[in-house]
């Protein structure tokens, strides 16, 4: 008799449960017998699609990473490198808002080794690739684009992180990154007429 083949909808119901129990719960949350009953699967199913609870684990950071990726890469590319950096700006904040519980895991449970450390490293260069192409464009000062994407990165993630834990109204957040980020842009030398706009 053949070994059952593997349910790729469980797979993604263990993926986002676990997500939800570290989410919530912190790791702690995460065991395996209350994830299998809370997905109404066999502990077996771990073992079949991810190998271990530690796999499981980087599945979630590789599964939240892919989908913030998939929000980020859907930003078309325009002649105005500032609108496409604030297009990144939504495209990030959607993502929470779809999948606020691999959101919240793929940050609060770090990586799990040294293989892991770059696991979503391609969704911040499309940042720093955008804030070179406004500094290119002459929107932005001469500087590093690095530095700049890392402050970005910082305004709307902790934005989101104070909304998530409903320190913050979505709409309170919302306001806050659009002021912080027009801010940004105009610290950086963009004008105040094209930041605006």
């Amino acid at each position: 008799m053949s070994p059952k083949p593997a349910d790729p909808e469980i797979r993604v119901a263990l993926v986002e449960t676990a997500a939800r129990l570290i989410a919530t719960e912190g790791l702690a949350g995460l065991t395996l017998r209350r994830l299998t009953r809370e997905v109404g699967t066999s502990t077996m199913a771990v073992y079949t699609h991810f190998g271990s609870m530690d796999e499981l684990r980087r599945a979630i950071r590789r599964e939240g990473f892919a989908r913030l990726s998939e929000h980020l890469t859907g930003v078309p590319v325009s002649d105005d490198p500032v609108a496409d950096l604030t297009m990144l700006g939504r495209a990030y904040w959607m993502n929470v808002v779809e999948n606020p519980n691999l959101y919240r895991a793929m940050f609060m449970d770090g990586p799990t080794g040294l293989d892991e450390a770059g696991v979503g490293l391609e969704t911040f260069d499309v940042l720093v690739d955008t804030v070179q192409r406004c500094i290119d464009a002459g929107r932005f000062d001469p500087g590093e684009a690095l530095s700049r994407a890392i402050q970005v990165w910082g305004l709307i993630h902790g934005l989101v992180t104070l909304s998530l834990a409903q320190l913050l109204t979505a709409e309170d957040a919302m306001a806050s990154l659009r002021d912080g980020a027009n801010n940004l842009f105009l610290a950086f030398g963009d004008s105040p007429d094209d930041s605006d706009r």
